[in-house]
């Protein structure tokens, strides 16, 4: 039985018995891993109190091939987080970045997400109030395009004409993004003016500004993004976290 170590989050948790709990892990050089954290539930356990919901630290497993359950020897906590839990909107995106990761990371290494996940959940939990609805549409349109699923916004998504700049974007989430006028015609896409657009490519795009969304226009990104990632990762799986964050009105007043 190998021993190794990696940077982890903790994305989940649930109780095992009278003492333990089995966790799920984004780890960063293993993937996504579910482990068995034996006696965490005991007053003086050695994990204490280190495997909360969106925790980071480096997580000591021993890996046995033949199974998918591991074992979670001991987590060194180097990140709590507890942040997070001050607001309720800082919390319901975080959560929603923990929930796409644990449900569409892929279970071998992919540092690039690990580490978008763990970046993206550090300025949630440091940005201004105010600006976290934006800044939770930003990470998680980055993170499903780390992962492979950018939506198409410079050309057609199914034919791969180029759509002219500063024209209302004809976006279909089933087909991953952009249509060219041809292509739209009865699909039932959602069209952005141009300055939805803008901002749904300032949101895609990591070095862009940042666009201001009143709250109206952040429901329909959250919706819009809700939509995509049903149609493209989801498969009808119940994605609780998303749901919530996407039903609420999250902007500060």
């Amino acid at each position: 039985m190998a021993a190794i170590t990696t940077p982890s989050i903790i994305l989940g948790a649930l109780r095992y018995g009278d003492t333990s709990k089995i966790v799920r892990l984004a780890t960063r050089d293993l993937g996504i891993r579910s482990a068995l954290a034996k006696g965490a539930l005991r007053p003086r356990s050695r994990f204490g109190a280190s495997l909360q919901l969106l925790s980071e630290g480096v997580a000591h497993l021993y890996l046995k091939d033949t199974r998918d359950l591991q074992t979670l020897a001991a987590f060194d906590l180097t990140n709590l987080r507890a942040g997070l839990a001050g607001d309720l909107p800082r919390f319901a995106a975080a959560a929603a970045l923990g929930e796409v990761a644990w449900r569409f990371s892929p279970a071998e290494p992919h540092p690039d997400s690990f580490d978008l996940l763990s970046g993206a959940l550090n300025v949630l939990e440091s940005a201004p109030l105010e600006a976290v609805e934006v800044l939770g549409l930003r990470m998680l349109w980055r993170l499903v395009s780390v992962l492979g699923f950018a939506p198409a916004l410079d050309r057609c998504a199914r034919d791969g004409a180029p759509l002219p700049p500063d024209e209302p974007l004809r976006f279909s989430a089933a087909e991953g993004g952009g249509l060219c006028r041809r292509c739209g015609e009865g699909q039932g896409v959602t069209t952005l003016s141009p300055a939805d657009r803008n901002d749904l490519e300032a949101l895609v795009r990591a070095d862009a500004e940042l666009p201001i969304l009143d709250e109206r226009h952040a429901a329909s990104h959250r919706r819009l993004f809700a939509r995509f990632l049903r149609h493209h990762l989801a498969e009808g799986a119940d994605l609780p976290a998303i749901a919530f964050w996407e039903d609420r009105p999250w902007v500060a007043a």
